[in-house]
């Protein structure tokens, strides 16, 4: 067995009680990094190991964990990201989310692969890492103050610090509030910020001075330096670098795809005003990187002469799914507006799908006449109100009136408004659709409604069906052909590229899903290996012995187990908090109401038939939604189970 010791790990578990304010420190096992990697194998495992079932996820005994990976601070392209994860809030299944910018390396630097905070404090906190100085300290005079005010006030306390922190939205328990790392970066999905605020946590600020070496730093530093170069080379990339991920709002809108009042539609009259494009020239767009990163995606824009929202006023992002639900999602081409809304949602700290989705939400309950205005303190809510979506903003942060209903998400605020506003609230195990729509992009429907932690647009999406890169379907789902003629070939090809077809999405999203897994564990960004698609399972293969030394990470196979793994595991999550089939599908909007224009009018999605293959492709009984028994073992996940 390997010693992993400054060979991509530190092999340290910093453990930090709120409520006792005892501090400690653990080894984490081998068998544990060779089983599970890192970042989300770490969650993974943790998790199940520490999280009782059916605790209430804002009660004293749920915890937060903080991982990174073994790529984490050093040379490979895309490596500032890390994981936090806890049972969710929103969902009460499992919760997960991912997070770039600059604070991971500090966790890393600071001798640390694995954070867990647990208890609960009485009083207000934050806590300090700096290396092997760690403390918790009174956060009251914090309390009550946004994100970005907390932020600056720690970055002039502690220099050169990384911070991470909560704005009132998690204070007040909202149950989709993110946590937010260098002002703008998010912990979105899942509630995470809600578990930090149950535990009165308002912050954690680290600095670490330790350094980060690998097993063999020449070739490491070769292939890193040949990485970054595919980044820089890759067209797809230099538009990435240009323009960032608002790129796919011309995209999903030439596909019929663009979230519209709330995915009643896929194009919108105003998606020109929203293209990457038209917002580079009038808002000044231009490219910002996280740790580690040469394809820079991120872009800063600086609002017009004419806002009347904020003057002069500079902020990063939104990306792409900021975009669409506080654009063409609720009716909106005024980008001065966007940017206004996407500041409010960093300060309160929001996940910015969800809360889009809940105000589309409620908005189409008003419009359909199944809430009356009455119920929404009065608010004069249509399509295209930007007022009465800043007013919607501010109560829901603080639960004022209606805001106190939406707080909770989509899911609960329909079981509260009526059995005539469910069809309106589109959500998957309690977590609110993103910005795609499986109408118009087969696999997309399979991987929402799957989805561990709900629906979900970033642990499973299939992108090459979308847009037809056949070469790179070839590469990816090489299984598919192999022994096929090339005639066959050419029709698997085509049949898995149509992304009106179920034909073979069950595969790629299986094999997605479980390639996704060691991304998350290693920890690196979508956006060199979801799109643009640059690398692999087989480049992860090449790099990993170089950092670990540990020989069984260069098996392609070897590591698409271990994804396996890692997936199986949060399924046996969700099955000890009660998951059933039932909960793996999608709302009726999607399988039952044709789109009614675009490129994609009159397609639903069929679900029921992917689903079955994806359940016999993962060993799971389709009648009960368990894993089975040779599945298990199969996985070395008997004893865990």
């Amino acid at each position: 067995m390997a010693i992993y010791i400054n060979k991509g790990y530190s092999q340290k578990l910093l453990r930090i009680n709120l409520t006792t304010n005892k501090i400690s420190t653990e080894t984490i096992p081998d068998n544990v990094i060779s089983s599970f990697i890192g970042g989300d194998g770490f969650l993974a495992y943790y998790m199940y190991k520490e999280l009782k079932s059916e605790i209430d996820p804002l009660s004293e005994e749920n915890k937060i964990f903080i991982a990174v990976g073994p790529l984490t601070g050093t040379l490979w392209p895309s490596s500032g990201r890390f994981v936090m994860g806890s049972k969710s809030p929103l969902t009460g299944f499992w919760g997960e989310s991912n997070c770039g910018g600059f604070f991971s390396k500090e966790i890393k630097s600071s001798g640390y692969d694995l954070l867990i905070i647990e208890g609960k404090s009485k009083k207000p906190v934050y806590i300090t890492i700096f290396d092997d100085e760690v403390k918790i300290l009174s956060a009251v005079e914090y309390w009550g103050k946004d994100t970005r005010e907390v932020t600056l006030e720690l970055y002039n306390k502690y220099p050169d610090s990384q911070v991470l922190c909560i704005g009132q939205a998690a204070e007040n328990l909202v149950r989709y509030a993110c946590v937010m790392s260098n002002l703008y970066r998010a912990f979105g999905r899942s509630g995470m910020g809600a578990v930090w605020g149950s535990k009165k946590l308002k912050a954690i600020v680290c600095k670490g001075t330790k350094k980060i070496s690998v097993a063999y730093p020449e070739k490491f530093y070769d292939l890193a330096k040949q990485a970054h170069r595919r980044v820089i080379d890759d067209p797809r990339a230099k538009q990435m670098f240009r323009y960032g991920t608002n790129l796919l709002v011309s995209a999903k809108q030439a596909i019929g795809e663009l979230i519209t009042r709330n995915h009643s539609d896929g194009v919108f009259e105003g998606a020109d005003k929203l293209a990457a494009e038209y917002l580079a020239e009038h808002f000044n767009g231009r490219p910002r990187a996280c740790f580690g990163c040469s394809n820079a995606c991120k872009e800063v824009y600086t609002t017009s002469k004419n806002n009347p929202w904020l003057p002069n006023f500079t902020v990063e992002g939104p990306e792409y799914e900021g975009t669409a639900f506080f654009g063409s999602n609720i009716g909106v081409d005024d980008y001065d507006f966007i940017l206004y809304a996407t500041d409010l949602c960093n300060r309160y700290g929001y996940d910015q799908i969800s809360v889009g989705a809940v105000i589309s939400f409620i908005i189409e309950c008003v419009q359909k006449g199944v809430v009356k205005k009455s119920q929404v303190d009065n608010l004069d809510l249509y399509w295209g109100n930007k007022d009465a979506v800043i007013q919607l903003l501010h109560k829901i942060a603080f639960r004022k009136g209606i805001g106190d209903i939406l707080a909770d998400g989509v899911k609960l605020a329909a079981e509260k408004l009526g059995k005539e506003t469910i069809p309106f609230a589109l959500h998957v195990k309690g977590q609110e659709i993103s910005g795609q729509d499986g109408r118009t992009h087969r696999s997309v429907a399979l991987t929402h409604a799957v989805g561990a932690r709900g629906a979900d647009h970033l642990r499973s999406l299939v992108t090459v069906d979308q847009l037809g890169y056949k070469e790179a379907a070839r590469k990816r789902y090489y299984k598919l052909f192999e022994g096929k003629t090339k005639k066959q070939q050419e029709e698997i090809l085509n049949r898995l590229c149509n992304p009106y077809s179920e034909d073979y999405k069950a595969y790629a999203v299986k094999v997605t899903e479980d390639i996704f897994c060691i991304r998350d564990s290693l920890v690196v960004c979508w956006y060199t290996c979801g799109w643009p698609p640059i690398f692999w399972i087989e480049d992860f293969a090449e790099v990993l012995p170089y950092v670990t030394a540990e020989e069984k990470f260069a098996s392609v196979d070897e590591l698409l187990k271990i994804g396996e793994r890692i997936q199986n595991i949060k399924r046996l999550f969700n099955l000890r908090e009660g998951l059933t089939p039932k909960d793996d599908t999608l709302p009726e909007r999607f399988t039952k109401e044709p789109m009614p224009s675009g490129p994609g009018k009159g397609q639903v999605a069929n679900l029921e038939i992917m689903l079955d293959e994806y359940y016999k492709l993962r060993g799971w009984d389709r009648k009960t939604g368990k894993i089975k028994k040779n599945k298990l073992k199969e996985l070395d996940l008997v004893e865990i189970e």
